[in-house]
């Protein structure tokens, strides 16, 4: 059963005969698991030469937002909803949902041998029903055992507060990455934080696109019109939303929190005069991929040693579960998120 999976060495997830997930791949199915950049490798390329390249309508949107004038409405390309099964050939693929950005998916290939193949992409178990399986690829960004996050804290909750507590004194900044700084400002709505949120472009288009698929993050305004001006410019409670690649440039004088999944000594750290990073990831950690691999009770493991060192994870796999696992691709990954 190994031979029905694979992980190229440009990073495609190769399930089955004809699909590959996450980057161009000559087989005639690509699959998207989700919007992050990392999983969209050569995008363009399968929309071209692909018969289909499957996503969820929420991928498909956010993709299309974070691609600049790539359309995502051609023909070769087709929405799927969660559990509804599309057939190709002999062989039956469905996407489930993961707990990771808007629109995550796993992916399941059953062939015409009743064998079920499936790739993790990337998840949060506490959110995710992993998906029984023979042969299973799975993500492994935090696939250390030092990777564990066993915090006696609700790291939500003390977001909120500190939040709460920061705009009193004006402006709170907040940094993170596309799909996870919406995920805060839902947390913030949830909690009943009704500030005005202020975003540059880019992430009013991704934030709109994640309320046009039934999140709550409004009242938005853009920081470039004028009532954004006048929010910052004034240092007024409200909370700016930036992507974490402008974090030495804005709000420096301002409370600022960083939202980072790789931190694991503690749920909140001081990393500034007035600037935390506080421990909210989209990933499991690496107890809850160990967990997650137990749960789809799978025979066989890859684990994806492209977008991260899959290596130790595959041996942990062998040793607690007593499971055959592999990392592949075998060369050293190109990159590590």
């Amino acid at each position: 059963m190994a031979e029905r999976a694979h992980v190229t060495k440009n990073g495609a997830i190769l399930l089955g005969d004809n699909v590959a997930c996450d980057a161009y791949d000559k087989r005639p199915i690509r699959v998207v698991t989700h919007a992050h950049s990392d999983h969209l490798y050569g995008l363009r390329k399968s929309v071209k030469c692909c018969e289909k390249v499957i996503m969820t309508p929420a991928t498909r949107d956010l993709a299309e937002i974070l691609n600049d004038n790539l359309n995502l409405h051609q023909e070769s390309i087709q929405t799927l909803e969660y559990n509804k099964p599309l057939k190709y050939g002999d062989e039956k693929i469905t996407l489930l949902k993961a707990d990771h950005i808007l629109g995550a998916c796993q992916t399941l290939v059953e062939d015409a041998g009743g064998i079920r193949i499936a790739w993790s992409g990337d998840f949060r178990v506490e959110g995710t029903e992993p998906v029984d399986c023979d042969v299973l690829v799975v993500e492994a960004t935090y696939g250390k055992p030092s990777c564990r996050r066993n915090f006696n804290v609700d790291v939500r909750q003390l977001l909120v507060d500190m939040v709460e507590k920061s705009l009193r004194g004006g402006t709170v900044y907040m940094f993170g990455y596309h799909g996870k700084l919406q995920e805060v400002m839902q947390l913030l709505r949830s909690a009943d934080v009704q500030v005005p949120f202020v975003m540059p472009e880019r992430v009013f288009e991704v934030t709109k696109v994640c309320e046009n698929h039934g999140m709550n993050l409004g009242p938005v305004s853009l920081s470039s019109d004028k009532e954004g001006h006048e929010l910052l410019d004034g240092n007024l409670p409200c909370v700016a939303f930036y992507h974490m690649n402008q974090r030495a440039h804005v709000g420096l004088r301002n409370s600022r929190y960083c939202v980072s999944g790789w931190e694991f000594q503690k749920p909140c750290r001081q990393i500034g005069d007035r600037e935390h990073l506080i421990a909210l990831s989209d990933h499991s950690d690496f107890d809850g991929l160990i967990e997650y691999v137990k749960r789809t009770r799978a025979k066989q493991v890859i684990t994806d040693n492209f977008r991260s060192d899959g290596d130790a994870l595959a041996k942990e796999i062998s040793r607690r579960l007593g499971v055959s696992a592999v990392a592949m691709p075998r060369d050293t990954p190109q990159t590590t998120l």
